[in-house]
């Protein structure tokens, strides 16, 4: 039976109870054993994740296995002064992930350093692993996490959850049916801004909430034309699902649904501007080209089922000067709104949102959402895995919230095919998916 950590003297509140499970047995007197699938551009951003957790005492976890399919990759991260050299971030631009410097195991856990695998079913395998973190390209996610639920593995899986809703569908019946947690690696909610929003929304500081946009044009560094995050996969439908929709939208869906509620409908448009994406060497020269197959742009009317209408952009294209939504979101409702990180009343206030919510919501409320005093939010999307696992319930964004933020998410592709309004339930319930049939087909699904 997969039993839950008590090592917390605390009480506990009640929370579900994970089915029973005999494939692994946690105790009190031992760290939960995380095996990591996949060692490319976004895991320096979890080690960080993992080194704050570590650094703060706030979860008892021990990496104790890397899977890549090249050893190299894997050797990359273990232990420093080891492997081959570095590759620099990606990107350099401020709060993505993709722009964390690298990090070895070693430097937040000198012993014992993980064991490597070439193929992640022989992580699996292993007795030394309880749980995994899943970053692998899209197109796996679905088969990696049924294998790892079958071997009775928790699961941490980065987002999007799934190539399509059908696999997502698949991945959280499964987990729920072994017993172990399924969790998305979403951390749009866990950052303190985003706490401080939906604590002011809930709290009426804006009144009842009309209209909301979101969303923006251009990629910073990949915009207009070039390879997203030096990953080509990103531009093909059988590996990724979809475009910046699906890539971005999941995170934008997350936050939304989080501030006002579940997304009724939506009506949306997308297309392929930008037809070839290339990458260029240190010289300038071009030295890849890859053909697109999804979307590069998306326009979106979103329908909140609380009467909430807004709209929703975005676009891996653009030409000269690019435009964003400062913060993902903008928020208007009948006594203000939320822009840039400031909330504008109509009594003339105008207040930064997370000074009004460090002053006046309740010091419980707060530290709910800090524990540990932690913040960078990928650490407290670690913590709240670890929790689920220790204590026996679900993550906040767990797999089920994610299959929800895909169908949001698919519903603008699938309403653009279908040249209609497409509700998210239909999508959720697989009635509307001429879209995503053919990834189903191709990859077995």
């Amino acid at each position: 039976m997969v039993e839950p950590y008590s090592d917390d003297p605390e009480p506990q509140s009640p929370v579900r109870t994970l089915s029973p499970w005999p494939g692994v047995d946690l105790s009190s007197t031992r760290p939960l054993r995380l095996g990591i699938i996949g060692c490319g551009r976004i895991l320096p951003a979890h080690l960080h994740g993992l080194k704050a957790l570590a650094d703060a005492g706030a979860a008892h976890i021990v990496v104790t296995a890397l899977s890549a399919r090249q050893r190299e990759d894997a050797e990359m991260f273990r232990n420093r002064g080891e492997g081959p050299h570095p590759r620099p971030p990606v990107t350099e631009m401020a709060g993505d992930p993709l722009a964390a410097p690298h990090l070895y195991v070693s430097d937040f856990q000198p012993d014992p350093l993980p064991a490597i695998y070439t193929d992640y079913r022989d992580l699996l395998a292993s007795d030394d692993v309880d749980a995994v973190l899943c970053l692998t390209s899209l197109d796996t996610h679905h088969s990696i996490a049924l294998e790892a639920a079958t071997a009775g593995k928790h699961i941490l899986m980065e987002k999007p959850l799934a190539i399509t809703v059908k696999a997502a569908r698949q991945m959280v019946d499964l987990a729920s049916s072994r017993g172990v947690v399924l969790a998305t690696a979403e951390n749009a909610r866990y950052g303190e801004r985003a706490r401080a929003v939906a604590w002011l929304v809930d709290e009426g500081y804006l009144g009842q909430i009309q209209l909301t946009m979101g969303g923006g044009i251009g990629a910073g560094d990949w915009s207009p034309n070039r390879i997203v995050a030096e990953t080509p996969w990103r531009h093909e439908k059988l590996r990724a699902g979809g475009g910046p929709v699906i890539d971005l939208g999941v995170h934008r869906f997350n936050l939304i649904r989080y501030w006002l509620g579940d997304i009724d409908s939506v009506s949306g448009l997308v297309r392929t501007l930008e037809r070839e994406r290339i990458h260029r060497d240190s010289a300038g020269e071009i030295a890849q080209r890859v053909r697109t197959t999804v979307e590069d742009t998306a326009f979106a009317t979103l329908h909140f089922g609380s009467g909430t209408v807004g709209q929703f952009v975005v676009s891996w294209a653009g030409h000269g000067d690019q435009f964003h939504v400062p913060g993902g979101w903008s928020i208007w409702g009948s006594n203000g709104s939320y822009h840039d990180g400031q909330i504008h009343l109509d009594d003339g206030t105008r207040r930064d949102a997370v000074e009004v919510y460090r002053h006046s919501a309740p010091a419980a409320e707060r530290d709910r959402h800090r524990p540990h005093g932690l913040s960078d939010p990928i650490a407290l999307e670690q913590n709240d895995f670890y929790q689920a696992i220790r204590r026996g319930g679900s993550t906040e964004v767990s797999g089920e919230e994610g299959l929800l933020d895909l169908a949001a998410a698919f519903a603008v592709i699938e309403s653009s095919v279908e040249g209609r309004l497409v509700s998210v339930t239909e999508v959720e319930e697989r009635q509307v998916e001429r879209y995503q049939a053919e990834i189903n087909r191709q990859l077995g699904i």
